[in-house]
């Protein structure tokens, strides 16, 4: 990856397109300082964030988050839903029982998820419902600043239709900001106010 420039207001989304590859996941884990770059510069909320150590990063990590293109891979087996989106919401906000349980009931609305899959593993849920858990969870910590890794793929069109609608509610009713990853160009039509192309 190299030459990548581009902006990101509030409230926007840049939809990231080309071909399997190019490159399109490191810039959203380069962003994210999940990657090292070997040159430019990481501006999130005006501060430079390229080369911050891990312990001044951890406070942002609440504010930007990343939704991984391979769910089964992202979401632990061994923990059933409550507990991954119990751990999210305790690690960057501590809080009692009452407040977490109050926590992810809001959270299940927002994603539009059934209150009866808290109990289920990941393999136990559909590709659009681990999806609705990943969207969850990055909610959870209350991110303002979203990277989407291709959030559509492997879906049915109808259940692609779910998740698009679902992002543009809650960037309408949040306030976020997504770097959408996709090499579907019909989806990111619908989601996105700029493209960027690889």
């Amino acid at each position: 990856v190299d030459g990548v420039s581009f902006s990101l207001k509030a409230h926007e989304t840049v939809g990231l397109v080309g071909e399997s590859g190019c490159g399109k996941t490191t810039i959203g884990r380069t962003i994210l300082s999940l990657e090292k770059p070997t040159s430019g510069r990481i501006l999130f909320e005006d501060r430079d964030i390229t080369n911050v150590p891990t312990g001044e990063l951890r406070p942002l990590r609440g504010k930007m988050q990343m939704i991984f293109q391979d769910l089964d891979a992202a979401l632990n087996p061994k923990m059933r839903i409550r507990d991954i989106l119990e751990e999210a919401i305790t690690i960057h906000h501590p809080s009692g029982g009452a407040d977490v349980e109050k926590r992810i009931s809001g959270l299940l609305e927002q994603v539009n998820l059934k209150t009866t899959k808290l109990g289920n593993f990941p393999h136990e849920l559909s590709g659009g419902e681990k999806r609705r858990v990943g969207i969850a969870r990055v909610l959870a910590v209350g991110a303002r600043f979203i990277v989407a890794d291709e959030p559509t793929s492997a879906l049915d069109v109808s259940i692609q239709a779910q998740v698009v609608n679902r992002f543009r509610d809650l960037q309408k009713h949040l306030g976020l900001s997504f770097l959408f990853i996709s090499h579907d160009l019909r989806v990111v039509e619908l989601v996105s106010h700029k493209v960027a192309v690889m």
